[in-house]
């Protein structure tokens, strides 16, 4: 079937024509047709947002201009769409901003690099007792603890809110936990996979560089404990 681009643009020149006389008809249609241009710009805004907190708010203001547009345009489809959409990423975008929350607390006075990890981490809880990783376990995750307590069960020694833990072990040959790590009270946690911690580390100079700088100032501290202690307990023990 041959295409006459002539007549096609004819056509689409008399349903702009249409849609511009039915948006002058009323306000009820400018106002829906304004909320439909403005969610398709806050939809694109989404697409660029960088972390989670803007993006999921992005994208419940996208649903509820939306939802304008399917009230008064009216469109069943658009209605119907929004409103499944809209609790759900209002529920997402209010979990996501309460966990920064929390990680902004836990991080005023402990490691500052999981400021930069923050965005690309996923939330994990544990309840009392339950053991993260054990000793041996194959290393696939870097954690950091945003509220509760955790302990290394080995050595006994506690793991405070705000704590990044779980790295040295991605980075050994073996890639083996070094010690166990279990819950003491029910703790929040976030975790990023190790292949996500590589490819920022290719992708992102500055995040590269902060990752070095946790990585020597976890093993200072090792070195540094392991100077204070007697001879036969003086073996370095990194947390997992």
């Amino acid at each position: 079937m041959d295409l006459d681009f002539g007549q096609l643009l004819a056509q689409q020149g008399a349903a702009w024509d249409l849609l511009m006389a039915r948006v002058r008809s009323s306000p009820q249609q400018l106002v829906a047709h304004v909320a439909v241009l403005l969610a398709l710009l806050l939809t694109v805004a989404a697409a660029y947002a960088r972390t989670m907190v803007p993006l999921r708010w992005l994208t419940v203001a996208s649903s509820l201009t939306s939802l304008v547009y399917g009230v008064l345009g009216p469109s069943p489809v658009a209605l119907l769409t929004a409103a499944v959409l809209l609790p759900l990423n209002l529920w997402r975008a209010v979990e996501v901003t309460r966990l920064t929350r929390h990680v902004r607390r836990a991080g005023v006075e402990a490691d500052m690099a999981g400021l930069w990890l923050k965005p690309y981490m996923r939330g994990r809880k544990l309840k009392a007792g339950q053991l993260l990783f054990a000793k041996g376990d194959r290393a696939d995750h870097l954690y950091m603890l945003v509220s509760g307590r955790a302990e290394l069960v080995e050595i006994g020694r506690p793991l405070e809110a705000g704590r990044i833990f779980g790295e040295i072990a991605l980075f050994t040959p073996e890639q083996t936990r070094t010690q166990s790590v279990r819950a003491i009270d029910d703790c929040t946690l976030l975790e990023i996979s190790d292949a996500t911690v590589r490819a920022l580390f290719y992708q992102s100079p500055s995040f590269g560089f902060h990752l070095i700088e946790l990585l020597a100032m976890r093993l200072g501290a090792d070195v540094r404990r392991a100077q204070q202690l007697p001879p036969q307990a003086a073996a370095p023990q990194p947390a997992g």
